[in-house]
């Protein structure tokens, strides 16, 4: 670890004896000073990241491993300056978190390389197995909790960067042969050698994801920019997602983890948007109206029962005029009952009681082209609202917040859309096609549906975001680095503002909007501005694999759960999920700083601080971290 040196104070010589008797209490005082800057300096990460190690790396992946400040970034520095804002706390803070080593947080055994603490397989088992409630949800708490640091497989490399990651990953970053085995007819996935390729192959789409998009685009628009956000149920390895992104299509792809092995992991390590979910007793953790359309492709979820609770569940999280696409069972029976091994009077009845369903939503039913059929919401419910209800058909809801998506039940109702004046008129509003509607003020922001926040305050947000990341990109060279960073989390997005800097690279961003806070509203604003994300509560852990993200951006989260739970809680659940020789930049108020590097200084992070992107005299500041690179095979690495 290098020490930053600090700034020479000249002492002039004294040429009289009058003059020396004045100087010698300066020089005394002046050498105090240094010594206490160079003590300050060592003592709160005054030093160059450095994370070399030895390891496998091929020449597709040699990527610089160091984040170091550009000359043009200040040092931190805690002199007189900064005295005036440096209260009694924040001193005691920094002299006991220095005053001790930092607690060493040793290595999990070999066999969490892959642990889910939300989702994991032995927990679940305690769990009803009736609509699939043990694969939801269920996170440990107290002495379940895990505190030590998740290691990687052994051997485990760099993955290769976007767009290559798309078609191929190194198999020691995750070693499973399963679905190759499974699925090998279908083209999902096989082993050549020591890499694991993608042929872009899918259960209904064998000849590849790209053929079968286009089929698809023959029946809605795809090209225009007026489709944007997808959601994939049972997304497999998201090849569905992974060409949509070349169409400017980001999509949100779930699956569970269940009998297809790693099937979640295998897309993250591809660089595609994926998370670990399942459509059972709770509510997806998105919001309502946040996807142009939602796709299955024989994703096996039983859409025509339990009074088509699950059909119900696509439709709140669907735009108004937005389309649901079905591939595979029970669509073009007649073509392909046998191979299915299911009676042709069995399907016949399964899709009239989708087909059912759907009218009860007031959807329309656009097309059914060979092996695909596509549904439409309506724009509004005035139409809905209008005509008689059937006997069994569901009643719409009623009070209950039809945002509200962590761990509320879902229900057996119609979510009603936002009120309109006009039978032509876009409930809750229209947004802009992209990539305008990425900067334009979203509809929810022009209705005040986020307290606090006007359509002047947005646009400041855009602007501020914009200059932050110029100041990131500053102090971490990383960021010219191209495919250096693909899959990126924001631990708290707000409305969005980081991900939207960040829209000219080629990477994407996992907006994470906090359960607490003043913005828990602000995620249908995220969905309306054409990014995605999720609802997270930061004391429990996220629905993905270790070693999922790229770079963590975490604004003011130890400040926002301060009260709520222990910070190495939060900086383990960081650890888990960060890539070896990943990045992490945390904002907050310097006192907090001070107390998270004092814990991360344990983890085996390389970290400083830095000053904020205005200056010195900013109480808010920021810690740079790199994860150092470790296995399984190699702990003490």
């Amino acid at each position: 670890m290098g020490v930053r040196s600090a700034t020479k104070l000249h002492i002039p010589p004294a040429h009289s004896a009058g003059r020396r008797s004045f100087f010698l209490p300066l020089a005394a005082v002046a050498l105090l000073c240094s010594a206490s800057y160079l003590l300050g300096a060592w003592q709160h990460g005054g030093f160059s990241f450095s994370s070399a190690s030895s390891r496998p790396v091929s020449v597709a992946t040699q990527i610089s491993c160091t984040t170091t400040l550009t000359p043009s970034t200040p040092s931190l520095d805690f002199s007189a300056h900064h005295a005036a804002a440096f209260d009694a706390a924040a001193t005691k803070a920094a002299s006991s978190a220095s005053s001790s080593a930092p607690r060493r947080y040793p290595a999990c055994p070999a066999e969490y390389s892959e642990y889910t603490p939300c989702e994991d397989v032995k927990r679940s088992l305690r769990y009803p197995r009736d609509r699939l409630v043990y694969r939801e949800r269920h996170c440990p708490s107290g002495r379940e909790r895990l505190r030590c640091l998740v290691p990687a497989p052994a051997g485990y490399r760099n993955p290769f960067p976007w767009p290559a990651s798309r078609d191929v990953a190194w198999f020691a970053n995750v070693p499973h042969k399963e679905l190759t085995v499974e699925k090998a007819v279908q083209n999902w996935i096989r082993v050549d050698g020591d890499k694991l390729r993608f042929p872009g192959g899918g259960t209904m789409f064998p000849h590849g994801a790209d053929a079968y998009i286009d089929d698809i685009g023959k029946l809605i628009p795809l090209h225009d920019g007026s489709i944007r956000t997808a959601l994939d149920t049972g997304c497999g390895v998201a090849s569905w997602g992974a060409y949509l992104l070349s169409r400017d299509i980001l999509a949100m792809s779930f699956a569970p983890r269940d009998s297809h092995e790693a099937q979640v992991q295998f897309a993250l390590e591809r660089g595609v948007p994926a998370m670990i979910g399942v459509l059972a007793s709770n509510r997806l953790t998105y919001p309502a109206r946040a996807f142009d359309k939602a796709h299955c492709s024989r994703c096996l979820i039983p859409w025509h029962l339990y009074d088509g609770l699950y059909l119900m569940e696509v439709d709140r999280v669907l735009r108004p005029g937005g389309y649901w696409i079905l591939s595979g069972p029970p669509i073009n029976w007649n073509k392909y009952w046998k191979g299915w091994e299911r009676s042709k009077e069995d399907l016949n009845a399964e899709q009239e009681a989708i087909e059912t369903v759907a009218r009860s939503l007031c959807w329309t039913k656009i097309k059914e082209a060979g092996d695909i059929a596509v549904w439409q919401k309506p724009a509004n419910h005035v139409r809905c609202k209008a005509s008689p209800r059937k006997p069994k058909s569901p009643p719409f809801c009623s009070r209950k917040n039809p945002d509200a998506a962590w761990y509320d039940k879902m229900e057996a109702c119609v979510t009603p859309l936002p009120e309109v004046t006009d039978a032509n008129e876009v409930a809750g509003g229209a947004v802009k096609k992209w990539p305008q509607r990425l900067t334009a003020v979203p509809p929810r922001i022009s209705a005040g549906g986020v307290k606090g926040v006007t359509a002047k305050a947005f646009l400041q947000d855009t602007e501020l975001w914009k200059k932050r990341v110029r100041h990131y990109r500053a102090a971490i060279n990383q960021f010219e680095q191209r495919g250096r960073y693909r899959n990126v989390l924001d631990m708290n997005a707000r409305l969005g503002g980081f991900a939207a800097a960040l829209a000219s690279y080629p990477l994407w961003v996992m907006n994470m909007v906090p359960t607490v806070g003043n913005y828990s509203s602000a995620l249908g604003v995220i969905y309306e501005r054409g990014l995605i994300g999720s609802y997270q509560d930061w004391c429990e852990g996220t629905s993905t694999y270790p070693r999922t993200y790229d770079l963590i951006h975490a604004d003011s989260v130890f400040t926002l759960y301060k009260n709520r739970c222990d910070m190495d809680i939060i900086l383990l659940e960081m650890d888990r999920i960060l890539r070896p020789e990943g990045t992490v930049i945390i904002r907050d108020d310097v006192d907090m700083l001070v107390k998270i590097k004092s814990v991360a200084d344990g983890m085996r992070w390389d970290s400083q601080i830095v000053d904020h992107e205005d200056g010195p005299l900013v109480r808010e500041k920021l810690l740079l971290v790199v994860k150092t690179y470790w296995t399984a095979k190699n702990q003490d690495q």
